[in-house]
């Protein structure tokens, strides 16, 4: 996906590169461990049960250059879900989060992908697109911003428009990084791309997955970074390739909590 580049992008590589390498085997532990059930247990917090329909989720495009995503709902193998075609295109699926971290932590959902990019490479502009992606944006309170983050926020907006959050977690399917890197986007700092799923082992069908955002969120922008905005998609801009893709069943729980329906 193209976007601007901001300054800062050595800082957060280093940042991220020491936590891939603590985390590049646990964090594929830990996504897919299964949380043992507690009474005490807050609801799930659901952000897209597609049966229900769309709203409030809606498109946005964040470069009016760009070839847009088609989104459709459709009951694909008996799941309700939203489905996305994208040919040489970006644009997001988002809707608007808020969600208290400390009680309900955990993002749970299910995708799947035809296959994986052939030609997509994470460490790379040319290569900055993805099968499936779920994007996260983050709010950072102002106080705790600093001159320098204002004004390259300040200059971002300016250029792609208000929809630049302040920090944002992309977890992808990516077609050659191990599941657990971590690493900052090629276009800009303030995006950490982690890897959820790799490769096209689970292609075809539908899979769970969890992800502990508020730990994520807090060791990459600080404790104080909270979810504004959660948008699904497929990213074939840079590569020029086709993807299709499903998300169905997003939602938050508590870290005792296993994910609604999922395994």
């Amino acid at each position: 996906m193209r976007r601007n580049s901001l300054p800062g992008l050595r800082r957060l590589r280093a940042r991220a590169a020491a936590l891939g390498a603590l985390w590049l085997c646990a964090g594929a532990v830990l996504a897919a461990a299964p949380a043992v059930p507690t009474a005490s247990a807050p609801e799930p917090v659901w952000l897209g049960r597609f049966a229900d329909g769309l709203a409030p989720w809606r498109e946005v495009l964040l470069n009016d250059k760009l070839a847009r995503n088609r989104f459709a709902l459709r009951q694909w193998d008996g799941v309700a879900a939203v489905e996305v075609h994208s040919a040489r295109s970006m644009s997001l699926l988002a809707r608007p989060v808020s969600v208290d971290l400390a009680a309900t932590p955990v993002l749970c959902w299910r995708w799947r992908i035809d296959q994986p990019l052939a030609g997509a490479d994470l460490l790379t502009r040319e290569g900055d697109d993805y099968a499936a992606r779920v994007y996260v944006s983050l709010a950072i309170p102002a106080a705790q911003q600093g001159l320098a983050l204002r004004t390259q926020l300040r200059l971002a907006r300016a250029i792609w428009g208000p929809e630049v959050p302040d920090a944002a977690l992309n977890y992808v399917w990516d077609n050659r990084q191990p599941v657990g890197t971590m690493r900052p986007n090629a276009y800009t700092d303030r995006t950490l791309m982690v890897v959820q799923r790799s490769g096209g082992a689970a292609a075809g069908r539908w899979v769970w997955e969890r992800r502990d955002v508020a730990q994520d969120a807090a060791v990459a922008f600080g404790p104080a970074a909270a979810p504004v905005q959660l948008a699904i998609t497929a990213d074939t801009d840079n590569t020029g390739e086709s993807a299709h893709a499903g998300f169905a069943d997003l939602h938050f729980v508590a870290r005792s909590a296993p994910c609604a329906g999922g395994p």
